[in-house]
Order: C-alpha cells, then structure tokens, then sequence
C-alpha cells in the first residue's frame, strides 16, 4: 500500500474524532473550529509518521500503533501546552476512539488481505 491512500484514511479519522467530538459538546462542525481541534492530534500523528518512518509501510499494524500512541499523546501534550482541556475522561476518549479509528482500519485490510491470499479458506 502507498502512503496516501493511508494517510488519507488516517486524517480523515483524526478529522472525524474532531468533529463527533465537537458535535457531542455542541459546538459547530464549521472547518475552523474542526481544525483548532484537530491540529494538535494531526501533529502527534505528522510526529509519528516520522519516528515509525511509516511511508514504508503505511498499513502495517506496528505503524499503526506508533501512529495511534504519538497522535494521543503528541496531541494531548499540545493541548496542554496551549491550555486547551486534557481531562481524564478526554484522555481517556480520545485513546479509545483514535485506537478503534486507526487501528481499526489496519486490522480490517489485513483480514481482507488475509482472506485474498488464502483463496477457498473463508476466515473464522
């Protein structure tokens, strides 16, 4: 897999986590307020995809994890750093539905890809 598609899915799900989570707080989905929430997150993830060197493989579960663990934390960090609010119960979100987001996609092409090379075998 090339890096954009992945890094397509993967934004696209830090910019989802951003805009559910203004929605369910009541504030607007407008592009601004779902970029001033996201950009910290974005940043942890731009970190990440540095550290795992994750252009070589994207999809790879090992990238995913750093990816997942440098978002939350680079982005909580940011957050922090800029007063933003970093409860633990936002923490606690955050690294819940960013796991199931980018984790989430990886774990799904894998099965696809699983059962592609096993022609016949349906998986259990």
């Amino acid at each position: 897999m090339r890096i954009w598609p992945a890094l397509a899915a993967d934004v696209t799900c830090i910019a989802v986590f951003a805009i559910v989570g203004r929605s369910s707080h009541g504030e607007t989905a407008d592009l601004l307020g779902v970029a001033r929430t996201a950009w910290p997150f974005l940043a942890g993830y731009l970190v990440g995809l540095l550290v795992s060197r994750g252009w070589r493989r994207p999809a790879s579960r090992p990238t995913g994890l750093i990816l997942w663990v440098t978002t939350v934390a680079g982005g909580m960090a940011l957050r922090a750093a800029t007063g933003a609010g970093v409860q633990l119960s936002f923490v606690v979100v955050a690294t819940i539905v960013l796991a199931l987001m980018l984790l989430g996609w990886r774990a799904v092409l894998a099965l696809v890809r699983r059962a592609r090379s096993h022609p016949g075998h349906a998986p259990a």
